[in-house]
C-alpha cells in the first residue's frame, strides 16, 4: 500500500448517502492528482494522509484509490488559509481568511481551539461575527468527530448527518441506549437501518423485547406510509413482522399484547376483521366519522336568493344535474359532490360562490394541494387556500386553527378530495363548527391520496352523507377527446386514437428504448408535435414505473441532459445518483413543514411563510455549495432554501409518476406506453394521468399496452375503517 498526503484542492463528486468522493489533490511531492474513495469527512483547504494504490481508469485515467485517511493539521500558513476560506466555516471567506492568518500565522488554530475571543482583534470581526465563526468552527469539528464515530455503526453520512442535528453531542450515547429509537427520532431512518446499527451495539438480541416491539410498530407504520393503510389485519401483521424479523409467530403475539395493554397499538374488529391501529389512525377515523355525521344530521335553512338572476351574472345556465347539486349545498350539512372531467365541477363551485356571496354569507374555498388552490381561485374569482394555510400550519406548533379556534365561516368547500388523506381531513373537521355547511368535490375514480386513508371512497361507500353524482358532459367538453377518452377508459372502452385535428395524439412506436428516443425528440423540438414552444413550462411527462428504460428516473436523467444541459453559468450538486443542476425541474417528495419561504406579492409586498408538501413541483433557482443549501421556486412563486441535509426531500421533476399527479393538471402530458403484461398498468392509473391534461395529451409507445391498462382493471384495497366507524354510529344514531 502506497501513502501520500496533501492538501484537497476541489471536491469534484461526493455521495451524501455512503460517502463515495472523487477530490482533486495537491500533494506535497508531484503533481495534483486525483483521488477516489470513501472519503465523506475530506473538505476543501484540509490537508489528509492517504493510504491506498495508484491504478488507472479507462476513462479517467490515472487515480489513486484511498482504503484509509485521516485529516491532518494544515502544516503552511497558504493550507490554513486556504482551509479556512474554503466556506466550511460560516462568515470566512478568502479575504476574511487572510487576514486572520496574517494576524495569528501558525498559531490561527490553537486560537481557534484556545482563545477565540481574539478573533476580535482584527478590523471587521466585531462580537457578533465573531461568535458566528467559533460556532461554526465548533460545530464543523465536533460533527467531524461524532462523523468518524458512527462509521463502525453503519449509519450513512446523509444520517449522521441528521442524526447529529437532533442528538448534537448526545448521538453516540443515544444510539447505544436504544439504536431503534432512532427510528421515531430521525426522519428517514427506517427498521432496516436501526436493526442493522442494533448489530453493532452490545446487548440488543435477536429477539429482543426492544426489537420485536419496533419492528411490529415499523411493520404498521410502513403500511400506512407506503401503501396508505389505517390498519393491518392481525394475520397479516404477523404474517409480514415474522418474515421481517425471524422471530416465531407466538414471540410476536407476546409482543403485541405488550403493546396493546400500554396503548402503543390498538386491536379491535372492523366488520368481520380483527385488526390492529396505531393508535393515532384509529383515533383520526372515528373522529372524523363522529364529526361528519354531526355535520350532516344539522338542520341547515335553505336561504333565499334569485338563481335566474345569478345565472345571468354569471353568464351560466346550469343543467338540472347541476342545478340539483347546488341546492343541496345550500340545504345539507355535509354534501359530496363526485364527477368525471368535463361534468361541470368547477361550474358548480363556482355558482355556489357566487351565490353565498350575493346573500352575504361567507365561503371558505380549499384544496389540498398549491396548485389545485390555484385553479380553484382562477375559476371562482376568489382566493382558495391550501388546507395548511387555511388552517395555519405553524411547525413544531400544529394547526393554528382548530377546536379551540375554529374557522368562522358559513361553509367550506373542499376541491380535490381524492387526495385529502384521513391526517389532513382530521384536521380540517376539528376546525369546522357544527351548523357550518361542508361541500366536498372530487373525482371518486382517481386514485387515492398520498397519504393513508381512502376518505373520499369510504364518504361515498357508507352511504350516511348525501352524494350527488354528475354524469352529463357538456357541450364544450364532449369537444375534446382528452374528456371523451377519459369517460371512456373509465367505463372500461379503449381510447379513440386516430381522430383527425385531436387533443388526444397517440404514436405507435414498437421497443422501448425507441419510444425513449421520440419523447426526447419532441421535448426538444416543441411546435412539430406539442402545442407549445415552452417544453419546460408547459409539458409534464407521466410515467407508470418509477425504474427501467421507461420509468422516471431514466426518462428524468435523459430530459435533464436535453432541455438543462450542463453550462459554465449553472452550477451543480450532487447527491446520491443524482446530478441537481441550476434551472432544473424539481418536485418535494414529503412534506417539510419548517423549510422557510418568501413570496413577492402582485402589489410589491412580501409574504412569508413555512412549509413545503408533497407533489410541490418547482425550478432550481440557485445552488449554494459554500453554504450547503440550494434554493428552490415553487410553481406557486415561493421561494425556498433547503439545506443540503434535507436534499433528499427533492426529486428531479422533467418526469413524474403518475401517483404523484395527483390534483396537478398541466397544459401537456406525455405518456409512454409500454409493458402490457404488467399488474401494475392499470384502467385506474392510466384514467388519472389523461385526466392530468389540460390542453393536450401525447401517448407514445404501444396500442396494446393501452388495451391492456383498460382492461386491468385491479385496484389496489387499502385497509381503512372509516366506512365501517361511519355506518356504525350512523345506525346508533349520532
Amino acid at each position: 500500500m502506497a501513502e501520500i498526503t496533501g492538501v484537497v484542492n476541489s471536491i469534484i463528486y461526493r455521495n451524501t448517502e455512503n460517502g463515495w468522493t472523487v477530490l482533486e489533490l495537491c500533494p506535497d511531492e508531484g503533481e495534483k492528482l486525483t483521488v477516489v474513495g470513501a472519503l465523506p469527512l475530506a473538505n476543501v483547504g484540509e490537508r489528509i494522509e492517504l493510504t491506498g494504490e495508484f491504478s488507472s481508469h479507462p476513462k479517467y485515467g490515472s487515480q489513486f484509490k484511498a482504503v484509509a485517511y485521516h485529516t491532518v493539521a494544515p502544516a503552511t500558513l497558504s493550507a490554513i488559509e486556504t482551509y479556512l476560506g474554503s466556506g466550511l466555516i460560516k462568515g470566512v471567506g478568502p479575504a476574511t481568511a487572510r487576514a486572520i492568518v496574517e494576524r495569528f500565522g501558525m498559531e490561527t488554530l490553537a486560537v481557534l481551539d484556545d482563545d477565540p475571543l481574539r478573533l476580535s482583534e482584527i478590523p471587521g470581526i466585531g462580537p457578533k461575527k465573531r461568535d458566528m465563526i467559533l460556532a461554526s468552527y465548533l460545530e464543523n469539528r465536533m460533527m467531524r468527530d461524532i462523523l468518524l464515530a458512527l462509521e463502525p455503526y453503519g449509519v450513512t453520512v446523509n444520517q449522521a448527518y441528521k442524526l447529529y442535528k437532533i442528538y448534537g453531542e448526545l448521538c453516540l450515547a443515544r444510539i447505544e441506549e436504544d439504536p431503534y429509537q432512532i427510528i421515531k427520532d430521525v426522519d428517514g431512518v427506517g427498521f432496516v437501518t436501526a436493526d442493522k446499527i442494533a448489530q453493532n451495539v452490545s446487548g440488543f438480541s435477536f429477539d429482543s423485547e426492544s426489537r420485536l416491539r419496533a419492528g411490529l410498530l415499523y411493520a404498521l407504520s410502513t403500511a400506512a406510509n407506503e401503501y396508505g393503510h389505517t390498519y393491518l389485519p392481525k394475520p397479516s401483521l404477523l404474517n409480514y413482522s415474522v418474515k421481517l424479523l425471524g422471530a416465531p409467530e407466538d414471540r410476536l403475539i407476546e409482543t403485541l399484547d405488550n403493546l396493546v395493554a400500554h396503548g402503543e397499538a390498538i386491536q379491535q374488529y372492523v366488520g368481520e376483521t380483527e385488526a390492529v391501529f396505531l393508535p393515532y389512525f384509529e383515533r383520526i377515523e372515528s373522529n372524523i366519522a363522529e364529526k361528519l355525521l354531526k355535520l350532516s344530521q344539522k338542520p341547515v335553512e335553505n336561504p333565499f336568493f334569485d338563481f335566474a338572476a345569478i345565472q345571468a351574472a354569471q353568464k351560466l345556465e346550469l343543467s338540472n344535474q347541476q342545478r340539483g347539486a347546488v341546492l343541496a349545498a345550500l340545504n345539507e350539512g355535509a354534501l359530496v359532490i363526485t364527477g368525471g372531467p368535463g361534468t361541470g365541477k368547477t361550474t358548480i363551485i363556482r355558482f355556489i360562490t357566487a351565490i353565498m356571496e350575493e346573500i352575504g354569507l361567507e365561503v371558505a374555498l380549499t384544496a389540498p394541494t398549491g396548485r389545485a388552490a390555484k385553479r380553484m381561485s382562477d375559476a371562482t374569482g376568489h382566493e382558495a387556500k391550501t388546507i395548511h394555510r387555511l388552517l395555519e400550519y405553524v411547525p413544531g406548533e400544529g394547526f393554528l386553527r382548530n377546536a379551540d379556534d375554529p374557522l368562522y365561516v358559513d361553509m367550506v368547500i373542499v376541491d380535490e378530495m381524492s387526495m385529502v388523506d384521513a391526517m389532513l381531513m382530521n384536521a380540517l373537521l376539528k376546525a369546522i363548527t357544527i351548523g357550518t355547511r361542508l361541500i366536498l368535490v372530487g373525482d371518486a375514480d382517481q386514485l387515492p391520496s398520498v397519504g393513508a386513508g381512502d376518505v373520499l371512497r369510504d364518504i361515498i361507500s357508507s352511504e350516511t352523507i348525501r352524494v350527488v353524482r354528475l354524469d352529463e358532459i357538456f357541450r364544450q367538453a364532449q369537444s375534446s377527446m382528452i374528456v371523451t377518452n377519459a369517460h371512456r377508459i373509465n367505463m372500461g372502452f379503449a381510447p379513440l386514437l386516430d381522430v383527425p385535428d385531436s387533443d388526444f395524439l397517440f404514436e405507435d412506436v414498437a421497443s422501448q428504448d425507441r419510444i425513449l428516443e421520440r419523447i426526447l425528440y419532441v421535448c426538444t423540438h416543441p411546435g412539430q408535435v406539442l402545442d407549445t414552444r415552452e417544453p419546460l413550462l408547459d409539458v409534464q411527462i407521466l410515467a407508470p414505473m418509477k425504474k427501467g428504460v421507461l420509468g422516471v428516473y431514466n426518462i428524468n436523467a435523459k430530459l435533464q441532459a436535453a432541455l438543462n444541459p450542463p453550462a459554465p453559468h449553472k452550477r451543480e450538486h450532487i447527491s446520491g445518483e443524482t446530478i441537481f443542476r441550476e434551472g432544473d425541474r424539481i418536485m418535494q417528495m414529503k412534506n417539510n413543514y419548517k423549510v422557510e419561504w418568501r413570496k413577492t406579492l402582485p402589489n410589491g409586498g412580501v409574504e412569508d411563510g413555512t412549509g413545503a408538501f408533497n407533489g410541490d413541483l418547482g425550478t432550481i433557482y440557485q445552488i449554494h455549495e459554500n453554504e450547503r443549501s440550494l434554493s428552490v421556486i415553487f410553481d406557486d412563486e415561493r421561494l425556498a432554501v433547503f439545506d443540503f441535509t434535507h436534499i433528499d426531500e427533492l426529486e428531479l421533476a422533467y418526469c413524474i409518476s403518475i401517483h404523484k399527479s395527483q390534483g396537478s393538471e398541466f397544459p401537456i402530458v406525455i405518456l409512454p406506453m409500454f409493458g402490457a403484461a404488467s399488474p401494475m398498468m392499470t384502467r385506474n392509473l392510466l384514467y388519472t394521468a389523461v385526466t392530468r391534461a389540460k390542453r393536450q395529451v401525447v401517448c407514445i409507445g404501444r396500442r396494446d399496452a393501452m388495451v391492456s391498462m383498460v382492461n386491468n382493471n385491479r385496484t389496489d384495497r387499502r385497509y381503512t375503517a372509516l366506512c365501517s366507524r361511519l355506518s356504525e354510529l350512523k345506525g346508533l344514531g349520532v
